[in-house]
């Protein structure tokens, strides 16, 4: 009579108590909705009435107004897409400059070997400290003195620092990207006679390719939202950016219209949402990535 054998227990994972589980997404969901309550409170207000801004301070309107995006549209003589036009193609155009500039920058202090190297990549470093708003004044006197301001070609203040590798955030960050990247790879890119530029076009430009995506999103998202700078360059109305042209809505002799200027503040969004969530899992990428994958 063979014995009847008895199965060995199986060892089950200990299951956490829902009530934790609840609770943690009890916390999750308040604070989303607290980062996110202004943005529902702009939308809501965008579609509100004169009045009803004043005396309604909840999330939903009583009296849906939805014309107040056809008055922020039309309200100036110059239509709001001149405006969107206006930032689209600054911010672009610093997207490029910056990428392009701050890349050969960041190969240089990270690849290449010259005199006094370290002293100028602390000097770079040291340009982090400096606020913005100390250096408007003197690139405003050398850009006014240059017969920059006010000519033909406005943008011009705006786009030719981004040119030259102003941005030394960017540079430090593709700095450490590059620095990541194995040496060997120049090694051998240099024993099949590739040179210094072959290097950088065959092997540094392709790996770089999460840092450019970080650059470009973060390029683009400042300067869309970016205000002072636009302000103090541009003082033709046809010529404003988005930023400086939702500031005309509030007029302190006349009545503010602040529902259509909450309109194109909604519209305003939709830009850098969209780029935003195009790249943002090449964004994710280039923050974390400090090396290469094996």
């Amino acid at each position: 009579m063979v014995a009847d054998t008895v199965a060995p227990p199986v060892a089950t994972r200990p299951q956490r108590p829902r009530s934790r589980s609840w609770l943690r997404l009890i916390v999750l969901l308040a604070i989303v909705a607290v980062v996110l309550y202004p943005l529902f409170w702009m939308i809501g207000t965008s579609v509100k009435s004169q009045e009803e801004i004043v005396n309604n301070i909840g999330l939903l309107p009583r009296n849906f107004t939805p014309g107040n995006y056809t008055d922020g549209w039309t309200h100036f003589d110059v239509s709001f897409a001149r405006f969107f036009l206006n930032s689209a193609m600054v911010s672009l155009l610093t997207v490029i400059g910056n990428a392009v500039s701050c890349l050969l920058a960041a190969y240089a202090f990270a690849r290449l070997k010259f005199r006094l190297r370290g002293l100028w990549f602390a000097v770079m470093i040291g340009t982090l400290l400096l606020p913005g708003h100390v250096l408007i004044v003197p690139q405003y006197i050398l850009f006014r003195t240059l017969g920059l301001v006010g000519g033909e070609w406005p943008y011009l203040p705006l786009l030719i620092p981004q040119f030259l590798a102003t941005e030394a955030f960017f540079v430090f960050l593709m700095v450490q990207f590059m620095r990541g990247i194995p040496r060997e790879l120049d090694e051998a890119a240099r024993i099949d006679g590739a040179n210094a530029f072959g290097i950088f076009r065959h092997v540094i430009l392709p790996l770089s390719r999460p840092a450019l995506v970080t650059t470009a999103i973060f390029s683009f998202i400042w300067t869309w939202n970016d205000f002072f700078r636009q302000l103090v360059f541009l003082s033709d109305l046809s010529d404003y950016t988005v930023p400086v042209a939702l500031t005309l809505f509030i007029d302190s002799t006349s009545q503010s219209a602040v529902g259509p200027m909450f309109a194109m503040a909604v519209l305003s969004l939709l830009p850098v949402f969209g780029f935003f969530v195009a790249f943002q899992r090449m964004l994710v990428e280039g923050i974390n990535t400090s090396g290469l994958k094996g």
